[in-house]
């Protein structure tokens, strides 16, 4: 089975359309939440997103934007793209994203999707100790988790008593590329697909992963999209343009 992963989509529906043209062929979608907030595309975010499958996992955003939580941990960035995305967003899509799941969820044998971590779904994993912490006590050999926005995987094999990170390297911060690693049958794996509509590790194109079970092979992409476009709608909509700026700068 081929699986396409994305995480924090955060309404930026040029990022999204982007990836998805870019995507390899797939039999199903794995969303890894935070579909909306940030961006000026919530309602046409949700809808795609709900055309593309039925695997979700909220994220924290989804819930504080469709009123589930209040914003008391939210920098007052976020907590204004959040209140203005409330106030955006449809009825039936406010339901939609007040009844996503909490994580982690199996949606297969061996895998596993949550938005932060499997311990909490809004834990951040930034830090190599905090992975191999988890990947401890993991009880599917392959989550796949969000939140960071920053594109990579960890591992460990207790069988040969190795752990180790994957950081995936382009060729250069332009154009479509991609990057695969076949996985280990001895060893557990974090894996991270990184942010479709606001990357902070340094490179500004849309990011998202895709798995072969088959082969069982994980393979990393990264998509430029129109950063102009969804900039000027941030701006039109009265967004903080923090919000714009940092989508050329992927931070």
């Amino acid at each position: 089975m081929r699986i396409l992963i994305l995480s924090d989509i955060h309404a930026n529906l040029e990022a999204l359309e982007a990836c998805l043209a870019a995507a390899p062929a797939y039999d199903r979608v794995f969303n890894l939440g935070d579909i909306v907030g940030y961006g000026a595309n919530p309602n046409e975010v949700t809808t795609r997103s709900r055309e593309l499958g039925s695997v979700f996992v909220r994220g924290n955003h989804d819930k504080a934007c469709s009123g589930l939580t209040n914003l008391d941990d939210f920098n007052p960035v976020a907590a204004l793209a959040a209140m203005w995305t409330r106030a955006t967003l449809k009825q039936d899509h406010l339901s939609f994203l007040r009844e996503l799941p909490q994580g982690p969820i199996e949606p297969m044998d061996h895998l596993l999707c949550v938005h932060g971590s499997p311990r909490h779904e809004d834990e951040y994993i930034l830090h190599p100790r905090d992975a191999y912490e988890v990947l401890a006590h993991a009880e599917a050999p392959l989550p796949f988790f969000g939140h960071t926005h920053v594109q990579g995987a960890y591992w460990v094999d207790d069988s040969r008593e190795t752990e180790g990170v994957i950081e995936p390297r382009y060729a250069s911060p332009k154009g479509v590329q991609s990057m695969s690693f076949p996985l280990e049958k001895t060893a557990r794996y974090l894996v991270n697909p990184g942010s479709i509509g606001q990357p902070r590790d340094g490179d500004p194109r849309a990011a998202f992963a895709s798995y072969d079970t088959k082969e069982n092979v994980v393979t990393f992409h990264r998509v430029p999209y129109d950063i102009k476009t969804a900039q000027k709608k941030i701006i039109a909509s009265r967004l903080p343009e923090r919000l714009a700026t940092r989508l050329e700068e992927g931070r």
